[in-house]
């Protein structure tokens, strides 16, 4: 029989497919109904310092391929959002996403996360420096490059005990080079990726953007190939262990993110394409194509990809 429990970190769960950060995880209870869609783990909405209201709308608009949003890290604050998320007693594992403008920010969100100690129920930190969308944040304040990384994880890593994963962005060369200095500064996981871009829509009618903020990243099936031959590259590049963000709707998708490194995948403009129970069709259509093809474990797979692409 095919198996799709995995570990993370500490805690074994009963499939790889997480809900990505941004999409249904405003509220513990949403962040428990994906769960009961089918996750094997859910990643909450990004925190920052304070309130952020966020971009004006429009922030999501669907394209020929793909959807634009640009949301702007909307969160109650850190201090609320860890309140609203805390006191986790699932057995899916809940990673906890923060946003800083820079390391020292970072660091203080860490203190934050650690102060709420066993009671809090996160089972790993996550850092997004990936946002292409949000001034002040991600890659529009130049936290892509190896020394940006490496000051924003050791400021975590020196906070926080939890597992740091680091949202990495596909809109940055150099994913391989930029994970390794993850690596060396102490992160524990990688994260690639998040919305690509930025890009923009054009009502025509209008002729303006749609969009509020006028760009945004772009996410959804078009953006798959991308995010595989990143985690492609990460995986040549680091040890420690990756999770796959970007395009995948259904389960051969995942299987395929896995087979080019990933050990955990998250899914977000899935649940637009196919609902909220997106989560348990994909781990339900992962197994199947296990049982057909004779996979036992996810160990099998993962990265399996490697072996037939040496010398390219």
């Amino acid at each position: 029989m095919a198996s799709l429990q995995n570990q993370f970190f500490k805690k074994k769960i009963k499939n790889p497919v997480f809900l990505a950060s941004g999409v249904l995880g405003m509220t513990g209870g949403s962040l428990e109904a994906a769960c009961d869609n089918g996750c094997g783990g859910v990643i909450a909405k990004s925190l920052t310092s304070e309130p952020r209201k966020g971009h004006d709308g429009p922030n999501i608009v669907e394209t020929e391929c793909g959807m634009l949003n640009a949301m702007g890290y909307p969160n109650p604050g850190i201090e609320s959002g860890l309140a609203e998320f805390g006191g986790w007693k699932r057995e899916e594992a809940l990673i906890i996403s923060i946003v800083g403008k820079d390391a020292a920010e970072f660091g203080q969100l860490a203190e934050k996360v650690e102060s709420a100690g066993k009671t809090l129920g996160a089972s790993a930190v996550e850092a997004a420096i990936s946002c292409p969308h949000t001034p002040g944040y991600g890659t529009m304040a130049g936290q892509g490059t190896p020394e940006s990384i490496i000051a924003i994880t050791k400021a975590i890593k020196d906070a926080c005990s939890l597992p740091l994963i680091i949202k990495l962005s596909p809109s940055i060369p150099g994913e391989g080079k930029a994970a390794k200095a993850a690596e060396d500064a102490g992160a524990d996981a990688i994260n690639m990726g998040n919305s690509l871009g930025p890009g923009m829509k054009i009502d025509l009618a209008r002729r303006r953007p749609v969009l509020g903020f006028g760009v945004g990243g772009l996410t959804g099936p078009a953006i798959k190939p991308i995010i595989v031959r990143a985690v492609h590259d990460i995986y040549g590049s680091v040890k420690i262990p990756i999770i796959g963000t970007g395009g995948i709707t259904s389960g051969e998708d995942a299987i395929e993110m896995m087979m080019a490194g990933a050990t955990w995948v998250s899914a977000g403009s899935a649940v637009y394409y196919r609902g909220p129970r997106a989560f348990g069709e994909i781990a339900k259509e992962m197994k199947a194509w296990m049982e057909a093809n004779g996979v036992k474990s996810l160990k099998d797979i993962t990265g399996v990809a490697h072996e037939k692409t040496r010398g390219c």
